[in-house]
């Protein structure tokens, strides 16, 4: 046991066999984090959190009070990659506490980074899509600072020549909350990797620390302060979790972490040019979650300039706490100098080819603003657009039901209602669905030509109808049934004549096949 004693916390360090590595922070009464977090005051659960549209009606009117937010937000994207960012550990969300560590992602004296290739070739992949110039060469630097979950003592990031900058992201913003279009600057994208997690007790007593995440590549996207309310900063995250999902780089899961968003808030008169003084958010769990910590914010920070008492407004870092609807003070904001940035002495500089980015450049998929522009091109409304676009998956088969000869509003119907009805009730991904893309198209032809009516459509098409056709047809011949399970399994197609005549004909036969499989394996 090791034991070792920093700054009034005390970490405990033991090695269990088959257990992997466990540490243990205790933290005294001084830690002023922890006493900020306990002294979270919250509300009646029983209170329910303000509506996105109500929210956006405050921002509002706020705004008319004379005083506008300035709102820009800083992104981590985790990336999907096999391994680390610098060692060969490999990562997956809920692996057991530091079982996936070494003694390069631990910090341990006298090992050395390699740099993991696909991390840059993510990197250039989001760069392209957020419009970005990318720096031919860039390089690491150290970012130093004390956190238990940081056991290098440093964090291995970009600082001055990061990979890309100047670039934008477009979007439209959901008809409900106005419509229109909107543009955002991006500051820059670098390359960094993660520290590691603390798990707090319920006592809150004690964390424990897993640095299974200590070493993992993210990409950081830092935009132009140019928002102005809860729902465009909501909205430009939603779409940056889009824009990663579409490449592939990362799964976006803002639930474990592999989509973070900090936000940084502040407010100033209109028609004042300098900025005010910004407070930063973190520890939002959603999008709607960061909607309602700006305006909150926003509605503070104006009551203090109401007041006069504005100079309250302090450079700080605060948590969003979703139970009581507010916001709390963390810590007082580092400044450049306090992380004593240096150039990384053990990385190599960055250095790429106009060849290697036209490679990647090449292989760039369809993205969601062009999606949009592509499906309002076919004369689909802006609701269609933006729902068929949101899901790179939905947008997959909606794509793969067009090539299939389908028309565009009908498919774009079929699937934004009854399918997506569907699917809600069982808990089914679009993926997931057992009508493919081929199924629909054919049932729609069927629909346009008169053949069938769309009630009908409606039933043939449902797999839990046709389910309930096989199930009755099973239980009306058990003698058959038997005979199948002895081993004659020809019966599969009496089974299915029996299926299509109780449905007049009308079931699909693909569907019904992989239905009628199914349900003869299971019984």
């Amino acid at each position: 046991m090791v034991l070792t004693l920093l700054r009034g916390i005390r970490t405990q360090t033991l090695l269990r066999a088959n257990a992997g590595l466990f540490c243990t922070t205790r933290l005294s009464p001084l830690a002023r984090f922890t006493t900020r977090v306990e002294g979270v005051q919250t509300t009646d659960p029983k209170t329910v959190p303000k509506s996105i549209q109500q929210a956006t009606k405050e921002a509002a009117e706020q705004k008319m009070q004379g005083f506008e937010a300035v709102i820009g937000i800083e992104t981590h994207v985790q990336l999907s990659t096999i391994t680390k960012a610098f060692c060969s550990c490999p990562y997956d969300y809920g692996f057991q506490p530091n079982s996936t560590v070494c003694p390069t992602c631990m910090g341990h004296p006298g090992t050395l980074p390699v740099l993991n290739a696909k991390v840059v070739e993510c990197a250039v992949k989001v760069a392209l899509a957020l419009n970005c110039e990318i720096s031919m060469t860039s390089k690491f630097d150290r970012k130093q600072y004390f956190y238990p979950d940081l056991p290098k003592g440093y964090q291995i990031s970009q600082f001055d020549i990061p990979i890309a900058e100047k670039g934008y992201l477009d979007l439209d913003l959901p008809v409900e909350f106005g419509g229109g279009h909107r543009r955002f600057g991006i500051t820059r994208v670098h390359m960094e990797e993660d520290a590691g997690k603390l798990l707090h007790s319920e006592s809150g007593n004690y964390s424990q620390v897993d640095l299974n995440r200590a070493g993992v590549p993210l990409l950081e996207i830092v935009s132009e302060p140019d928002m102005r309310t809860g729902i465009e900063a909501a909205e430009y995250g939603a779409e940056m979790q889009r824009l990663v999902r579409y490449l592939g780089v990362g799964n976006g899961n803002m639930q474990e972490g592999s989509l973070r968003c900090d936000v940084n808030v502040s407010v100033r008169p209109i028609g004042q040019s300098e900025f005010g003084t910004k407070v930063e958010i973190k520890n939002m769990n959603s999008f709607n979650e960061i909607s309602r910590a700006i305006d909150y914010e926003i509605s503070r920070q104006i009551h203090l300039h109401k007041e006069s008492q504005a100079d309250q407004i302090v450079q700080e870092t605060c948590l969003w706490d979703e139970s009581s609807q507010k916001t709390f003070t963390m810590r007082k904001k580092e400044g450049l100098a306090d992380y004593r940035y240096f150039p990384e002495p053990d990385l190599a500089e960055v250095v790429l080819t106009s060849e290697y980015i036209n490679i990647i450049r090449n292989s760039m998929p369809e993205l969601p603003e062009a999606k949009r522009r592509h499906y309002e091109n076919m004369g689909l409304s802006m609701q269609d657009v933006i729902f068929l676009a949101n899901d790179d998956n939905v947008a997959h088969f909606f794509d793969s039901t067009l090539e299939h000869g389908a028309d565009a509003k009908l498919a774009a119907n079929w699937i934004m209602g009854d399918m997506t009805a569907y699917l809600k009730d069982e808990k089914l991904s679009i993926d997931e669905s057992k009508l493919t893309p081929l199924e629909l198209s054919e049932m729609i032809a069927s629909i346009k030509n008169g053949t069938i009516s769309g009630k009908i459509a409606k039933e043939i098409a449902d797999p839990a109808a046709i389910g309930a056709m096989v199930d009755k047809v099973l239980v009306d011949n058990p003698k058959q049934l038997e005979q199948y399970r002895a081993g004659k399994t020809k019966l599969q197609g009496y089974f299915a004549g029996q299926v299509m005549k109780a449905s007049k004909g009308k079931a699909s036969p693909v569907l019904l096949n992989k239905i009628l499989g199914e349900k003869l394996k299971g019984n």
